[in-house]
């Protein structure tokens, strides 16, 4: 079993906070993506796992095993970084094989280690080659057969697709969640792109100034963030945001939004936002929640009428901005339905998806 246990661990850099004493529990064969804004502490985190770096506090666990004080080569951990870290003078096959003649394998196991992970990754037929022969994805399959034929407990990843393009991104993230499936061996992923996360993960780590604001499925993060930075961060284009003020009229709610729009809140989120009414808030929907009326309207998708900023067709969709008390809002609509720059549109706000967001606190409401 491989199960990793971060608990309470802290890291500074001379007086300077990286990492403020976070609590991960990862289970055995589960992907977990750790994602946040460059400064976050997610690549520090993922160097303390490996040893690569010393915690100024707290334990992390490995296997049931407490690491603190075992150097990397012993973790039984396999790392691929954001440069291959190939030998130019090396073949593949060589690359690939490189820790295992170290360790000093049988000639026999090497070979079907690494032709197993060659089959793995579709890279059979460039066994043979240097690495100044093969492409960008190339190179990193070989980087993730090299940790691949270790057979670790845990694979660690920092942000290996980085140096990719963007179709190549798109290609890599799937032969990485594919390998997963095969492998099934316990990986901990490091990025700042927040489709990675969503696409790879079982479970995201949010991280956010050396804290982890939230742990939870893509799903969870996506539909329930607890706080204003997760409910931003996830999901593009981002979350909504505009000020607000939450008002009772009689037994209902309504959102009071800047130029005269006023949102009744849902029936079934009354008693929760009642604690809040006259206070100011901050009132977050996605962009996909924000559309041209279709069909029948459900009693909590409400249409209002804006004049549009910016029309920027994508294709199979258009996105529609419009200023909202200096708040820039962001809508997604069918092509056939954008309006020109300037000229009026009624849109429709899907409240079922609605957050409402303390100000102060950016906790979600």
């Amino acid at each position: 079993m491989a199960e990793v246990a971060l608990r309470r661990v802290v890291k500074m850099f001379e007086k300077t906070p990286a990492v403020r004493g976070i609590d991960l529990e990862i289970a055995d064969k589960e992907f977990i993506v750790l994602v946040g804004p460059s400064g976050c502490g997610k690549s520090t985190t993922l160097r303390m796992i490996a040893g690569l770096e010393e915690t100024t506090a707290g334990e992390i666990w490995i296997g049931g095993d407490l690491v603190n004080d075992v150097p990397p080569k012993d973790r039984d951990i396999a790392m691929v970084f954001q440069n291959y870290a190939l030998y130019p003078h090396m073949t593949v096959f060589e690359n690939m094989s490189f820790g295992l003649r170290l360790k000093r394998f049988p000639k026999s196991e090497i070979k079907a280690r690494v032709e197993a992970a060659a089959r793995i990754l579709d890279i059979t037929d460039l066994l043979d080659r240097r690495p100044k022969q093969l492409s960008g994805g190339q190179r990193q399959r070989v980087a993730m057969g090299r940790a691949i034929v270790r057979n670790p407990k845990v694979f660690l990843f920092d942000e290996p697709l980085s140096n990719l393009d963007a179709k190549l991104r798109v290609q890599m993230r799937t032969e990485i969640k594919k390998v997963h499936q095969k492998v099934m061996t316990t990986t901990v992923y490091v990025t700042h792109d927040q489709v990675e996360a969503m696409t790879l993960a079982d479970r995201v780590v949010v991280m956010n100034q050396g804290r982890i604001d939230q742990i939870g499925t893509p799903h969870e993060l996506y539909h329930a963030p607890k706080t204003k930075f997760v409910a931003g961060f996830i999901g593009s284009p981002a979350m909504n945001f505009v000020p607000a003020t939450l008002e009772a009229n009689a037994a209902a709610l309504s959102v009071r939004l800047p130029n005269g729009i006023a949102f009744r809140v849902p029936e079934d989120r009354t008693e929760r936002y009642r604690p809040f009414v006259g206070r100011p808030v901050l009132f977050g929907l996605r962009p996909e929640h924000i559309t041209e009326p279709r069909g029948m309207l459900h009693p909590d998708q409400q249409v209002f009428d804006v004049a549009l900023d910016v029309v920027e067709p994508m294709g199979m969709e258009t996105m529609v901005y419009f200023v909202m008390d200096g708040a820039e809002v962001c809508g997604r609509v069918d092509p056939s339905s954008a309006r020109e720059v300037g000229e009026k549109m009624r849109l429709v706000a899907d409240l079922r998806h609605m957050h409402l967001i303390d100000p102060e606190t950016e906790e979600v409401l």
